[in-house]
């Protein structure tokens, strides 16, 4: 009677197959893709597009930082930039900590 009982947990004990390996990793992707889709790529687009826009700034443009500093760029060079946020009072910032230009007698865009 033991050896009934022994061969019947053996058997359940094994591998249900093909898909019984595999199976379990099939929810794990389907996680990284929601990831990826959700997540991780459209950070990757607004990356590329702040980017853009930092290359694009000119002297003239108004911008705000990432601090909240608004001011007008004044000289602007790779690294770079020069902006006067009062008469006379010029800083320098770093182009990459620039968030926004700000357009013509506007507000900054909430993107």
């Amino acid at each position: 009677m033991l050896d009934f009982l022994a061969a019947g947990t053996g058997a359940a004990a094994g591998p249900a197959g093909f898909l019984g390996g595999i199976g379990g990793f099939v929810p794990i992707i389907g996680m990284i893709a929601i990831f990826y889709f959700l997540l991780i790529r459209p950070q990757m687009r607004q990356q590329k597009d702040h980017r853009t826009k930092i290359a694009g700034v000119k002297k003239g443009d108004q911008v705000v930082t990432g601090g909240g500093v608004v001011g007008k760029v004044v000289r602007v060079d790779d690294n770079y930039a020069d902006i006067e946020v009062a008469q006379g009072v010029r800083i320098k910032v770093v182009k990459s900590t620039i968030g926004d230009i700000i357009p013509p007698g506007g507000t900054p865009a909430n993107d």
